[in-house]
């Protein structure tokens, strides 16, 4: 079968050149460049590191570690990532620029936001250093040490995150929309003291009641001693636990505007975060990040991806509790000394130009989003983009999943006009930041719809197969880095308190090779770009072959009806497994019997009868968690007839009663066709 995206085949020669006017070159020497990295791997690392600042300088590039297969990068440097976003940029001339600018998601009846917050470097260094000497006198916390962060999506949250960075606390943050079973088990596992959280927040439109989330967790969290609560709505009936818990902004009532709390001085890999995969088996992983390393890679990339410049205005649509928003919208955009969009609810909230809105008010200039949303939004049509001015933006990445062709274009030719290069960066949490992608900041290689790009200079990137040897061009295998590269899980274990994971999980899927394994499926092409496909264990079993889901979504995807596909598995007692659809049409088009037998051929026509659904059901919405990913599971509960189980995640239960009732309509027609 043709490689697909989204059931579209990978356009390998489909090439745009020279957009905009960033400096472009063939794909010849960009390679050129970056075999020249690879070369001399240590120096081409070294000279990135020395363009930030240190407290004392780094002693050695790389290392190993006290763990086989993790490593020490810039040992002997001390630094500290609060100090690099904050103090250098106050000192260096930035000091009344805008950082972020913040807007909530409530609107008046025009559509204007009723809150927007605008705060300087300066403003946020002097809050930075209140809050730091608040939490330093008041709770005794000093480096080491370990806090919980569950906030939403408002200033306090990259505030908290400077602070704890700036004292030496290794922090955690955990995404607001997680339930008291998800926020207990990562504050257990890290053993945090200290919980920072926040009376509720808003989401299309309605309260949500983050106090009590976190009341559930605490009652199994013995190493909770204090919680810091952020008054985000004003709630008069918040639970608040006399000597444990505390108003924020009553702590901070006495401390002085003036104050200064100096930098603790880390050394490189010191750990600055642990941030917890989804965890949807076993126990969410804790990814170690650290000062040094990480600090060198956000700041590289957000130069030759991201081509950051002084005048810019930078809007990731990601949410903070995942690493994209730990290092594109916190430490990344802040090093650069970048002015960031933050906005706090749905991007379709309350209509489909929220997003185009943002970039409108606030002239943004970098637009950074996923694919899930970009579909989302082009089942709306292009008018609600039209209606916006567009003319700032100058480049557009997207994160988080493959991008098809077709998305791709639409970003290209309807949002940017076709005047900003659009690329799809290649990362995850495990990284810490993008590896492969196109770099305009850098040199503007043939852009070409749906691939991640090439490599970025300094990363060994290749697609191999099970026994770890390269492939040949436009074949699939997985997608794996042959080499350590800064910003990877810190020292010293990688994986918090568990080493002998990370070892398995990372390293040893393909032995002897000393391969990261990434766990994607990709393909490289004959010039050398990857194109992600998907998560390799991401898979149906029917009567014995392996078929990928997001393939047969990718297939459905493509057809002119259909706006988003999720497919899973319903047991079969003689395949093992069939796939079942759910589909989401676009505007124009109608649920009939006659497009479910034609989504059904199609797919027969791309892929195979083996893959063909046994049912599409036509819902107008999937059920999907508030970062945008669809809940497969709730869906495979219902073709089962299981418990839902944890929903507190779920974006929109009415999702969720759709799918229902669309199962039973059919159970019951069936009954009635046996009946008969």
């Amino acid at each position: 079968m043709e490689a697909t995206i989204l059931g579209e085949p990978l356009p390998y020669e489909d090439r745009i050149r020279g957009v905009g006017s960033f400096k472009y070159v063939d794909v010849e020497e960009y390679f050129n460049l970056h075999r020249k990295t690879l070369e001399d791997f240590e120096g081409f690392w070294a000279s990135i590191a020395r363009e930030l600042e240190w407290f004392k300088p780094f002693e050695r590039v790389v290392e190993p570690g006290d763990h086989p297969y993790v490593y020490k990068w810039f040992s002997g440097g001390l630094i500290n990532i609060s100090y690099l976003a904050l103090d250098r940029n106050v000192r260096g001339g930035r000091k009344n620029k805008v950082a972020y600018i913040w807007e909530g998601e409530p609107v008046d009846e025009g559509g204007v936001p009723r809150e927007v917050r605008k705060l300087t470097y300066y403003d946020l260094y002097r809050e930075v250093n209140r809050v730091a000497y608040m939490l330093r006198n008041s709770f005794g916390l000093r480096k080491g040490d370990r806090v919980a962060i569950y906030l939403p999506m408002i200033p306090e949250l990259p505030i908290f995150m400077l602070v704890a960075a700036r004292l030496g606390v290794i922090f955690t943050v955990v995404f607001a929309g997680f339930t008291a079973e998800n926020l207990a088990v990562r504050i257990n596992d890290l053993g945090a003291t200290l919980l920072i959280t926040a009376d509720g927040f808003y989401r299309r439109g309605r309260i949500i009641r983050l106090k009590d989330v976190a009341d559930r967790a605490l009652e199994t969290t013995p190493t909770v001693k204090s919680v810091i609560v952020v008054r985000r709505l004003g709630l008069k009936d918040v639970n608040m636990v006399e000597g444990r818990d505390y108003w924020f902004d009553e702590l901070m009532k006495g401390v002085p505007s003036n104050v200064y709390v100096e930098p603790e001085p880390m050394e490189s890999n010191e750990t600055l975060y642990v941030l917890y995969t989804s965890g949807t088996t076993g126990r969410p992983k804790g990814i170690m990040h650290d000062h040094g390393g990480y600090a060198v890679l956000l700041h590289a990339t957000m130069k030759w991806v991201f081509d950051i410049r002084d005048d810019d205005v930078y809007y990731c649509t990601a949410d903070i509790g995942w690493v994209t928003g730990h290092s594109y919208i916190v430490f990344g955009p802040l090093i650069e000394g970048a002015t960031i969009v933050m906005y706090e609810g749905a991007p379709d909230y309350p209509a489909p130009d929220r997003v185009w809105s943002i970039v409108e008010r606030y002239g943004v200039t970098i637009l950074y989003t996923t694919p899930i949303l970009v579909r989302m939004l082009m089942r709306f049509g292009d008018g609600w983009v039209k209606r916006h001015d567009r003319s700032t933006l100058r480049l557009i990445h997207s994160v988080g999943e493959p991008i098809n062709p077709a998305a791709w274009r639409w970003l290209y030719e309807v949002v940017g006009e076709r005047r900003c290069p659009v690329g799809s960066t290649w990362w995850m949490t495990e990284t810490g930041g993008i590896l492969i992608s196109h770099a305009p900041g850098l040199a503007l290689a043939p852009l070409k719809p749906g691939t991640n790009g090439p490599p970025l200079p300094g990363v060994d990137a290749d697609v191999v197969d099970e026994e770890g040897e390269p492939i040949e061009p436009g074949r699939k295998g997985f997608l794996v880095i042959k080499r350590p590269w800064p910003g990877m899980p810190a020292a010293p274990t990688g994986m918090w308190g568990d080493p002998g994971r990370y070892r398995q999980v990372y390293w040893e899927k393909i032995p002897g090779k000393g391969l990261f394994f990434t766990g994607d499926w990709a393909i490289k092409d004959a010039d050398g770009y990857i194109w992600v496909l998907g998560r390799a264990d991401e898979v149906l079993k029917v009567a014995g072959h392996r078929i990928g889901t997001y393939e047969l979504e990718s297939i459905l995807v493509s057809h002119k009806a259909v706006a988003e596909a999720a497919v899973v598995g319903a047991p079969d007692p003689v395949k093992g497994e069939v796939p079942v659809a759910f589909v989401t049409l676009r505007e124009g088009f109608t649920r009939t019997k006659e497009l479910e037998e034609e989504l059904k051929q199609w797919v027969r026509d791309k892929y195979g009868s083996i893959a063909v659904p046994t049912h599409v059901f036509f819902v107008s919405k999937l059920p999907k968690t508030r970062s945008g990913k669809i809940m497969r599971r709730l869906l495979i509960a219902i073709l089962t007839n299981k418990p839902l189980g944890d929903i507190t995640t779920l974006e929109d239960e009415a999702a969720v009663e759709e799918a229902r009732k669309a199962y039973e309509e059919l159970s019951r027609e069936l009954k009635e066709v046996t009946y008969r």
